[in-house]
């Protein structure tokens, strides 16, 4: 547990350990009163460091999360957090499950650039969600939860989040992708097959609608009665809507569970039900976004490969991320071949 820091008003803020300038973050919000409990670090996720934590206030404890932006530069394919936390507000202002958004950190925090949420109870892994007793009454229902919840992202006015107009995704989700792979200066024959394709069967256009952009198996909290939250609004942008529906039918998030298409969890049929009606989904509209998927995912394990091997982003995590490459390549290709759905 840490205590009120002394301090000789000399030291550099950012020369503090960790948990000393996160007290102090929280004393300048909450008051001088206060006690933190770090409680952990529950992500290995690539953009952003993850902490746990209690706010202790006399005899209250509140349990909130930091979010903290990882990785910048050159090549960032993820909203910068105060983005993420605007989206945050957005859509809790519309009725979609997501943690409270509670403060941003500021300059003077001395803790770069992210924000604090509020924590809630559940799963985010995706083995325990699909093989856990506790969740069984809860999978049959978690792919019509889905359609719901992406028809009500879907449905928000694009006004209140027109920002999103400038990232590179929602002008050109292909073109994006392309740039970023050139930009890591490696050669991927598999997902130079995989770009061609997509430019030679562009579905019809739509009207761009609000994409949450990793809505997937891992990205949302799970209690025993469903879908309690969705995380991770860190690759949103305008787009097609069926973008969406294809990346949670990814092969990639079935982990494992390939008889179900949904995040291992459920079928297409669920899914698209609930989507505003079987009507609103066109399948082969989704399977071109689920090759659009598998070149997207891909090129993104190249990026955090690249960033173990060619920057100061050294981490097991991030390497094993490179060799995943080649695996979402095979699956890329049996794929467009028919083999694998």
């Amino acid at each position: 547990m840490a205590a009120a820091p002394t301090s000789t008003g000399h030291e550099d803020p950012g020369d503090a350990p960790f948990d000393d300038r996160l007290h102090r973050a929280l004393a300048r919000r909450f008051g001088d009163a206060i006690r933190l409990e770090i409680i952990g670090e529950p992500s290995m996720g690539g953009s952003n460091h993850t902490v746990l934590f209690d706010l202790i206030d006399g005899s209250a404890r509140r349990r909130l999360v930091l979010r903290r932006e990882t990785y910048t530069g050159l090549g960032n394919p993820f909203l910068p957090p105060e983005n993420q936390y605007r989206l945050l507000q957005v859509a809790r202002n519309h009725g979609i499950p997501v943690p409270e958004p509670i403060f941003e950190l500021s300059p003077e925090d001395a803790l770069g650039r992210g924000f604090a949420m509020s924590y809630i109870e559940g799963e985010t892994l995706p083995r325990r969600i699909l093989r856990d007793r506790e969740f069984a009454e809860a999978r049959p229902k978690l792919a019509a939860q889905c359609g719901e919840i992406l028809a009500r992202i879907h449905a928000i006015d694009p006004g209140d989040v027109e920002f999103l107009a400038g990232v590179d995704d929602s002008r050109d989700p292909i073109a994006a992708q392309r740039d970023r792979l050139d930009f890591y200066r490696e050669a991927h024959p598999a997902l130079e097959v995989g770009l061609r394709w997509l430019e030679r069967n562009r579905p019809q256009a739509q009207t761009p609608v609000f994409l949450h952009g990793d809505f997937r198996n891992g990205n949302f909290i799970v209690g025993a009665d469903g879908i309690r939250a969705v995380l991770d609004w860190e690759c949103s942008h305008f787009g097609h809507a069926m973008e969406d529906l294809g990346w949670l039918c990814l092969r990639s998030w079935r982990f494992g569970s390939h008889e179900d298409a949904v995040g291992g969890f459920g079928k297409r049929e669920d899914l698209y039900a609930s989507y505003n009606g079987e009507n609103a989904v066109a399948p082969e509209e989704v399977k071109y976004w689920e090759i659009f998927g598998f070149v997207r995912w891909a090129i993104l394990n190249v990026m955090q490969g690249y960033g173990h091997v060619h920057e100061d982003r050294r981490s097991l995590v991030f390497a094993a991320c490179g060799r995943n490459t080649a695996v979402i390549e095979f699956d890329l290709i049996e794929t467009l071949l028919g083999r694998l759905d």
